[in-house]
């Protein structure tokens, strides 16, 4: 005898209608790494069809994204040099700012969101300037220098800036620096709470953004600490975030609900490089039904309670939901 809950499982049409968690190619921000030169596609070899792009390739990765309907990326930059303070970062003529201003120019109704962070630029490799004797990034130093980068990407034609050093105080800062030089219309999309993962590993590959020495627990959220993590977020979104995110994802989605039920702010995931390659490992070698396992981790992010997704897996989804 059938009861409720098989019910309503039965017929296809009825599974649809009472489904709960969508997702869609709107729910997606695709990363891009952008590299000086021109011609260059770059292959990463712990990021199958990831690449390091010039901004001519940028360009052209652009218009299939908009083919796909995808209508939001997420810049990070690969200097020409790097210094102790991440010059280049802070620079007119960096990487990032050059690339907005093409992109504005080609694509101004794409949605251009950039990272703030200063690891791709140094090169010791963390994420501001350093304090030598604590052997750990200057939180005070490093806000300065993040609002300087911030104003240029604005500048520039940063639609959304992410900050993701893990500064104390820094959306508090960035949000003062934005709204006193006229961008207070621009979102801070805050890497709220963000782990000192091991799942970055891949990304510090196509980043170039290894640490010389040590690593940032200093500074990035403990794996352990569950509480820590919600305080993280609502810290942030006290100080005026718009949209708060957690990073990675996979191992984290009890930190996703626990801040979902504790805002009521847009929430993003970045579905980060580690869970990526995983994916992509096991789809190499047949260990997986990939497109099914694929879409289920996607449903999986937003049932726990994401808006957003950031995940090198966008244009693969788009694909996917475009032939259903």
């Amino acid at each position: 005898m059938f009861r409720r809950l098989r019910r309503m499982r039965l017929n296809p049409v009825v599974r649809n209608l009472v489904e709960e968690t969508v997702v869609r190619k709107e729910d997606f921000i695709y990363p891009l790494f952008v590299t000086h030169g021109s011609g260059v596609k770059n292959a990463i070899a712990t990021m199958p069809d990831v690449y390091q792009l010039s901004i001519d390739n940028v360009l052209k990765e652009c218009e299939e994204l908009e083919s796909l309907g995808i209508s939001a990326i997420m810049l990070f930059g690969i200097p020409a040099f790097k210094d102790s303070v991440g010059s280049e970062a802070l620079s007119e003529e960096g990487i990032i700012a050059q690339t907005l201003r093409s992109l504005k120019k080609h694509f101004p109704h794409l949605l251009l969101c950039v990272d703030l962070c200063f690891c791709e630029y140094t090169d010791h490799g963390h994420c501001g300037i350093l304090n030598e004797k604590l052997q750990s990034v200057d939180n005070d130093l490093t806000l300065e220098i993040l609002n300087k980068q911030a104003l240029i990407l604005a500048q520039a034609g940063a639609d959304v800036i992410a900050p993701s050093t893990m500064m104390d105080g820094m959306i508090e800062s960035l949000r003062k620096a934005l709204d006193e030089n006229g961008f207070s219309h621009i979102p801070l999309m805050s890497y709220s709470t963000k782990f000192a993962s091991g799942y970055y590993g891949p990304f510090r590959d196509v980043a170039q953004s290894t640490p010389s020495f040590g690593d940032r627990k200093s500074y990035q959220q403990n794996p352990a600490n569950r509480r820590e993590a919600l305080l993280e977020s609502l810290e942030d979104e006290r100080q005026g975030a718009d949209i708060l995110m957690v990073k990675p994802t996979l191992a984290y989605l009890d930190i996703v609900r626990d801040i979902r039920e504790h805002t009521l702010l847009p929430l993003a995931v970045y579905n980060v490089s580690g869970e990526y390659a995983m994916l992509k490992f096991a789809q190499k070698n047949n260990l997986i039904d990939y497109e099914r396992v694929l879409l289920e981790t996607m449903i999986s992010f937003k049932r726990a309670g994401a808006d957003i997704i950031i995940s090198y897996h966008a244009k693969e989804v788009a694909r996917l939901l475009r032939n259903e």
